[in-house]
């Protein structure tokens, strides 16, 4: 009993397992690539088995939410306020992504010594814009949001209800049970992702296009600090304490490079700091799908960043344009394979000014960039989370003692 007690605090936290595991993964990324690069299946396994968790725990928490309020309106205003909160905030980052982008000028640099990769699939995938019906029909946590929502109305509406909450209730909590032990396994996870990345993109293939890299990582850094940090301090909130509390999801994702392994915990994190059940249940899923600031930051860089590379010069209603265009395509985001290359390669088309082919200068980064854009998406999700739940008055920081 002596010497449990005198083990130091942190090694009791999975934190300092996932932060070792990554470092540990870049020295073997670096050293041994060859070996390194085997680790991949390791990364990919977790986040497959942590994506099974997220159907079950959208739908259990959005239908036992919505069924225990006694006001249907209120899950309406709490859908409106959300989307119009969504645009409004993932606006801003597009701004300041070409802001930005205009004033450190990432694309100022000789193409000669650029990485080129592949990007036909993409340019081939963009010709054909944007299929709305595909991306519903692709993204998952669009499709049991609305089942949920839709199962949750009507079962508000059956007599003798509590039966069922109850169960609901039960089924909740096993399966968050069940997470907490698959989430033991988050070091083995982060270590397989991050190995494979150095092993197979190499450290070496960041300094070409170190300067774009830099400028999207301090852009990401003044948004989530500055542009979010001010938003919760308006709702008496700090964004370094919300930081602290998902600082196990945030390296998670720095890890696997997927915001998706951490929707689970992400919210049941917000549940415990003091979200009610249906403003995580509605907000997350929705905000997973349109509410993607560090993606639209990206989106928006690069544009400028390759029109800097040609040597394209853009008026000031080009720029209005490009951010309208983005406002638009970048919604597309969550349900397109290959992501953020298909939505800025529609964007290109749409511009028809900026060569597409560009795109293969970017590929050689994207994995690198892609922690970036995940990180800075799973904060802003709970930023949006925790300014619903504050402006709807479901904010209860006493409620995780409960």
């Amino acid at each position: 009993m002596v010497e449990k007690k005198n083990i130091p605090g942190f090694f009791k936290h999975l934190t300092f397992y996932v932060l070792v595991a990554l470092v540990l993964a870049i020295g073997l990324g670096y050293f041994f690539p060859a070996v390194a690069v085997k680790a991949e299946p390791l990364g990919v396994v977790f986040v497959d088995v942590i994506k099974i968790f997220i159907p079950p725990i959208i739908f259990l928490t959005i239908v036992s939410g919505i069924s225990g309020m006694s006001d249907l309106k209120k899950v309406g205003r709490i859908g409106v306020k959300s989307l119009f909160y969504f645009e409004i905030v993932t606006t801003i980052s597009l701004a300041i992504g070409i802001v930005l982008a205009l004033i450190i000028k990432p694309g100022k640099i000789g193409k000669s010594g650029l990485p080129i990769q592949d990007a036909s699939k993409y340019t081939r995938q963009a010709s054909h814009g944007i299929d709305w019906k595909q991306f519903f029909l692709s993204n998952l946590v669009l499709q049991v949001l609305v089942a949920a929502i839709i199962t949750g109305i009507i079962l508000s509406l059956v007599h003798r209800k509590e039966k069922i909450v109850t169960f609901l209730d039960l089924v909740t909590k096993f399966v968050f049970r069940l997470l907490k032990y698959v989430m033991y396994l988050a070091p083995v996870g982060a270590f397989g992702g991050m190995a494979f990345t150095i092993g197979k993109y190499g450290i070496k293939t960041l300094l070409p296009l170190a300067k774009l890299m830099g400028t999207v990582y301090c852009t990401m850094a003044v948004f989530i600090f500055i542009v979010l940090g001010s938003i919760l301090r308006y709702y008496q909130l700090s964004i370094w304490s919300y930081i602290k509390k998902i600082k196990e999801e945030i390296l998670i994702v720095l890890g696997t490079s997927s915001s998706e392994a951490a929707l689970p915990s992400l919210m049941n994190k917000l549940e415990q700091m003091g979200c009610s059940k249906p403003v995580v249940g509605l907000v997350v899923p929705t905000g997973y799908s349109f509410n993607l600031d560090g993606t639209s930051i990206y989106l928006s860089m690069s544009t400028i960043f390759l029109a800097q590379l040609y040597n394209v010069d853009l008026s000031a209603g080009e720029m209005v344009s490009i951010l309208g265009i983005l406002m638009v395509t970048s919604k597309g985001a969550a349900g397109v394979t290959g992501s953020g290359f298909v939505v800025l390669a529609s964007t290109l088309t749409a511009i028809q000014k900026i060569p597409v082919e560009g795109l293969a200068f970017l590929l050689a980064i994207d994995k690198f960039m892609s922690e970036a854009r995940a990180i800075t998406n799973i904060i802003g999700n709970g930023v949006a989370t925790l300014v619903i739940a504050k402006s709807e008055h479901d904010f209860s920081p006493d409620r995780s003692s409960s």
